[in-house]
């Protein structure tokens, strides 16, 4: 009997609710709106969410919010039907089936952003309000505001969201909990800053009262006191002034409607806070706020009421010529009436109004049954949205419903997760070690696997927005240089590849500076002198430190006989300068640069094998015939020859005429093949005044190599010329041949 009774109550609150639900909405959707009222009470019965709310309760909170909000059918069907999935694995099939995709795609964006909730409660109740902390949570904070609008594939989800945490404080302002002191907190973190930036000012100061009234309980209480002791006479007076604007407009044929606005209790906190006033003194509490049908009739009224009465300087702001960043138009005044009191008068249109109470809820319309009003401008509102919300890629118009953001890319940013619940923020196309980079360099040099959502994921995957990452990492070790092949797909940050490029600059200055020092010992044993005191050494030479004369050792710029010369202790004056050449005497005009170890008048010629240019490490090869053969000390062809014929390696550096010459160099170019790379490379070439002396290309699928040989001053433009080619659009790496 009882449950016949429970049974038929539901049903006369199913028609009551139903009523609200349905109103303004066309043909047909009633009855969806019905079946989904069925659906729900079906699939939640008796259930209770964390807070002891029931489920349907709270589901039909959030509906008739959207109702409010005048969104469309599908997103209230959506809001009824918010908690399905968790109660019913097959109901997004089942609710896809019965009320269409679009309520199916609103209900798993709602599930989506469910995810968030344990990442954005206890980050925000465990960092604000820690000064020490506090630049980094206020970083992150804004962070989640943008990924909880980046989870979602259709704006209408977040105005749910918002409604949903509408309805829950509106639950705890009648069932008093300790946890609502925490989603307070969150709420005026996260939650109505989000409601501001969209403009949904009916949410945005519900929000911040309930939210305000629970943190800060007998402030609350006593702003609230001071405004009911005033509420007659103020009503009395808004009365009187409403009745006085409307005589002075309807005498110049003015339509108008105006309303006594009420000021919400945590703004005028925030006005006396910030401005340090007295209640008293805060001239917005008594309020008018006027409709006109025109721009042209708000600066009508404007002048009425500054005629009517005195107004207050500074107290002036014009947002419809100059509007607020998020889309807000209106003129905003404040007058002194004879007998002392203060008067804010707001002004504005009937489509700035829409705008203004429901902000981008304003955009929806109805399905069927409803054409867009011309004077709602909604392609400016859409241009407004892209400007003010790089965060989303999806809006929906409001009379054919097309997918407007879809084409734009206006968020290349995704949010990915940290295990500890921390988010990141990286480019759209980044991967597992560009996340291990930034959250720190050396967990990125130790990466070896990746974990995406708890599965085993390859490093060079594309992360998605709402992913949580975890990085292996061994104990030691460093990158791979793999990682920095950009077809392979390992990094798509700049920052990532610097830090990679740095470690292994880093690791081959310590090679350059172990085999320097094995030079030196070696030499230093050779002459009996073990025990001599490095850094005095380096600074008879002329380096500054022994670090310095390690590094000249090994890349064999070290003029051994000057060396010598220190360790024996000879007078300073027999000591060269490592700036000259290894040999000790000049050039003659025939060495033409090239200055050969205790040789005058010696035929020189520059290898083709290895084109070496200076600073280049040389080293001289006796040929049969042809003189000296010029070679790079790491040429495989001059070790390969020194290794058979050591007796006919001579001494070789270059001498003082090398800024008059050129050399000639081979460049490798690998490259993706596309129309123009040749001329694009051929263009770095003249810019740079390089003569191109050879020219070998070669395309096979897709894949180009192109081989260069060029005649340049030196190494150094050599290299910025290298640089610049890597730059060029396809180009994969640029080498010296």
């Amino acid at each position: 009997m009882v449950s016949v009774v429970h049974s038929v109550a539901a049903q006369s609150d199913d028609q009551h609710s139903l009523q609200t639900l349905t109103d303004g909405l066309g043909v047909g959707e009633p009855e969806r709106l019905a079946a989904a009222l069925v659906f729900a009470r079906e699939i939640y019965a008796d259930a209770s969410l964390g807070s002891g709310e029931g489920v349907w309760s709270h589901a039909l909170g959030i509906a008739l919010i959207a109702t409010g909000l005048k969104l469309d059918a599908d997103s209230r069907i959506a809001a009824l039907l918010f908690a399905s999935p968790a109660h019913d694995a097959s109901a997004l099939e089942r609710i896809g089936e019965r009320f269409g995709p679009d309520v199916a795609q609103l209900v798993r964006g709602m599930t989506q952003l469910h995810r968030l909730r344990p990442i954005t409660r206890g980050f925000v109740a465990n960092g604000v309000g820690n000064d020490k902390n506090a630049q980094d949570t206020r970083a992150q904070v804004e962070i989640l505001r943008k990924m909880l609008l980046a989870m979602v594939e259709d704006i209408r989800v977040v105005l749910l969201r918002l409604a949903s945490r509408t309805q829950t404080l509106r639950y705890y302002a009648d069932a008093p909990d300790d946890l609502r002191v925490e989603i307070a907190r969150e709420t005026l973190e996260l939650y109505s800053p989000l409601a501001n930036r969209l403009g949904v000012w009916e949410l945005k100061w519900e929000l911040e009262d309930l939210s305000f009234r629970f943190l800060h309980p007998d402030t609350y209480r006593k702003i609230a006191k001071m405004l009911d002791e005033t509420r007659l006479e103020r009503e009395q007076f808004i009365a009187a002034a409403i009745l006085r604007v409307k005589g002075e407009l309807a005498e110049l044929g003015i339509a108008v409607e105006i309303h006594g606005r009420p000021k919400h209790i945590y703004s005028i906190w925030n006005k006396m806070r910030k401005k340090n006033l007295e209640f008293t003194d805060v001239y917005d509490i008594r309020a008018l706020r006027v409709i006109v049908e025109s721009v042209k009739d708000c600066y009508t009224a404007l002048g009425i009421v500054h005629n009517i009465w005195s107004p207050i300087s500074r107290e002036f702001d014009d947002y419809i010529s100059n509007p607020k960043s998020n889309g807000y138009r209106s003129l905003h005044t404040a007058v002194r009436c004879p007998d002392g009191r203060s008067l804010e008068v707001q002004i504005r249109t009937w489509e700035m109004h829409r705008h203004a109470e429901l902000g981008v809820a304003a955009h929806w319309r109805y399905k069927e049954g409803s054409k867009q009003n011309s004077g709602d401008n909604y392609d400016a509102k859409i241009a407004w949205l892209r400007q003010l919300l790089t965060w989303k890629d999806d809006v929906t118009d409001s009379s054919d419903w097309v997918r407007h953001y879809k084409e734009a890319a206006l968020d290349e940013t995704i949010y990915v997760l940290t295990p500890q619940g921390r988010v990141v923020d990286l480019p759209r196309g980044a991967t597992p070690l560009d996340f291990a980079y930034r959250v720190h360099t050396d967990l990125g040099h130790r990466c070896r696997g990746a974990k995406i959502d708890g599965q085993l994921a390859t490093l060079n995957t594309a992360l998605k927005t709402g992913q949580r990452i975890e990085i292996v990492a061994a104990k030691q070790g460093g990158p791979s240089r793999d990682w920095l092949n950009a077809t392979q797909g390992y990094l798509h940050t700049k920052s990532a590849r610097l830090k990679v490029r740095q470690w292994f600059a880093s690791r081959a200055l310590e090679e350059t500076l172990s085999e320097g020092k094995a030079i030196i010992v070696r030499e230093l044993q050779r002459l009996g002198q073990s025990g001599a005191n490095v850094d005095e050494l380096a600074r008879r030479v002329g380096f500054a430190k022994a670090d310095d004369l390690f590094i000249a050792a090994a890349r064999n710029e070290l003029n051994l006989r000057q060396f010598q010369t220190a360790v024996r202790g000879e007078p300073p004056a027999a000591v060269t300068t490592p700036e000259m050449a290894v040999s000790l005497r000049r050039p003659t005009e025939e060495a033409k640069g090239i200055l050969i170890v205790g040789v005058d008048r010696l035929l020189t010629q520059l290898a083709r094998c290895c084109k070496p240019a200076p600073p280049d490490a040389i080293e001289g090869f006796v040929t049969r015939g042809k003189g000296v053969s010029i070679h790079r000390v790491d040429c495989p062809n001059f070790q390969n020859l020194a290794a058979r014929h050591p007796e006919r390696v001579i001494e070789t550096e270059w001498g003082g005429a090398e800024a008059a010459g050129v050399f000639a160099s081979d460049i490798v170019v690998d490259a993706h093949d596309r129309q123009g790379l040749l001329r694009d490379v051929s263009e770095i070439f003249a810019k740079e005044k390089i003569n191109v002396i050879g020219v070998n290309t070669q395309s096979k699928q897709g894949k180009a190599r192109m081989g260069f040989t060029v005649e340049v001053r030196n190494l150094t433009q050599l290299q910025r010329t290298l640089d610049l080619i890597h730059d060029v659009r396809g180009v994969v790496a640029a080498r010296r041949g």
